[in-house]
């Protein structure tokens, strides 16, 4: 494989792994900046949700900005970015520092795999793409953990500290060894979003987002659950959130085999079935640390699980608009990453932590109920064409 390819996979994980690097340090946040839980897990909230909104208009914005070139000077703004996170004094301070690497991270993940169909043969690149995706599933996942040692050893400060450092690897990375790329017509937002009055991949998007929405319910704040409820102190919490990341990993590999096995459908009902039961779950097994690990494992492997089976859905729905489809999927899963630390935030602050994995149960169930519309209409589709 291209070595290029690898630069990029770099890029990806970085910038993915900003997003929630913070999640498990919120109690320490919290106390450093003077804000409660729900405002610390803002920072998540707000992160995901500019990264969801800013892609799709900044590539509009620099669709003519030679490739190379606009790839340094996004890596800058979202150095930038972090620099500010890393010499906050206030939340407000902090908050636009996250913003600015939020904005600038989702352009660089979009130019990587706009870009990294060009630096391989036509033999390689759905693996090549393939490794781009493998960057950024993998720094959502081991992102948490990661930022949770450095943290916990050094303050909250540290993992932006690491974060900027390899910021400006992968600015040098770039520099020496990826070429000069024209630019590409980018998508009209207007035609990705008239995809969404086929039903299918309406209710299949919506599953992505509600799934997601109840996911972070919990992930979002599950250090504060492993303090509370299971009297974790910050090395085991720190231990949990690495099997949890591996777990996640795993289940993605998982999720492929399963989705190319039994087919896409079949295996996105059967993951959401299980995560919900998983989650909900959750709160009767706080009693015995060995048996909610078990139980955290599943639910760990079946939140990655689902990605690639959707992602076969989608290009099983739609082949003409795969691309199309694949962004807006994106930007689906942070919307539900975004929205889901800020409803985790409203449980945590109005009630209790205890709450939030049955308040995320019921959402993932929404999230059935939206596959069910989906693959319902979908076979009905079928059936009349044939």
């Amino acid at each position: 494989m291209d070595k290029r390819v690898y630069i990029l996979a770099i890029v990806s994980f970085v910038v993915g792994m900003v997003e929630l690097i913070i999640g498990g340090l919120l109690d320490i946040v919290a106390n450093d900046l003077d804000v409660s839980l729900g405002q610390a897990g803002f920072l998540m909230t707000v992160f995901s949700l500019a990264f969801a909104l800013a892609a799709p208009i900044l590539l509009i914005v620099t669709q003519r900005v030679e490739r190379k070139r606009l790839t340094l000077l996004t890596l800058f703004i979202f150095l930038i970015g972090n620099v500010i996170a890393v010499f906050s004094t206030y939340y407000s301070i902090l908050l636009v520092g996250r913003i600015i690497a939020a904005s600038s991270g989702s352009l660089l993940i979009a130019l990587c795999l706009t870009m990294v169909p060009n630096i391989v043969t036509e033999q390689y690149r759905a693996r090549a793409i393939g490794i781009v995706f493998m960057g950024v599933s993998a720094s959502l996942v081991l992102g948490v953990p990661i930022g949770l040692m450095l943290g916990n050893a050094f303050g909250w400060r540290a993992p932006f500290i690491m974060i900027a450092i390899l910021t400006l690897v992968s600015m040098a990375g770039v520099f020496f060894f990826l070429e000069r790329m024209a630019p590409k017509p980018s998508i009209p937002i207007g035609r990705q979003l008239r995809t969404l009055k086929n039903r299918k991949i309406l209710f299949a998007q919506a599953t992505s987002f509600v799934m997601l929405t109840g996911h972070l319910t919990l992930y979002g704040y599950l250090t504060p659950f492993l303090k509370m409820k299971l009297g974790l102190d910050g090395t085991w919490v720190s231990i949990v959130y690495l099997i949890f990341g591996i777990a996640a990993v795993v289940g993605g590999g998982i999720g492929g085999f399963l989705a190319d096995r039994f087919g896409p459908k079949r295996t996105i009902i059967s993951v959401i079935i299980l995560f919900a039961v998983s989650m909900l779950s959750i709160p009767y097994t706080i009693f015995a640390l060995p048996l909610f690990l078990i139980l955290m494992v599943i639910w760990s492997m079946l939140s990655w699980a689902i990605t690639p089976a959707m992602q076969s859905y989608l290009i099983e729905l739609s082949p003409e608009t795969s691309d199309i489809q694949q962004a807006l999927n994106n930007s689906a899963v942070h919307m539900g990453i975004a929205f889901g630390s800020f409803i985790g935030g409203i449980v945590i602050e109005q009630t209790s932590v205890e709450f939030n994995p049955t308040v995320g149960g019921v959402l993932v169930l929404i999230s059935l109920g939206t596959a069910a519309l989906s693959v319902m209409n979908y076979g009905h589709q079928e059936y009349k064409k044939s």
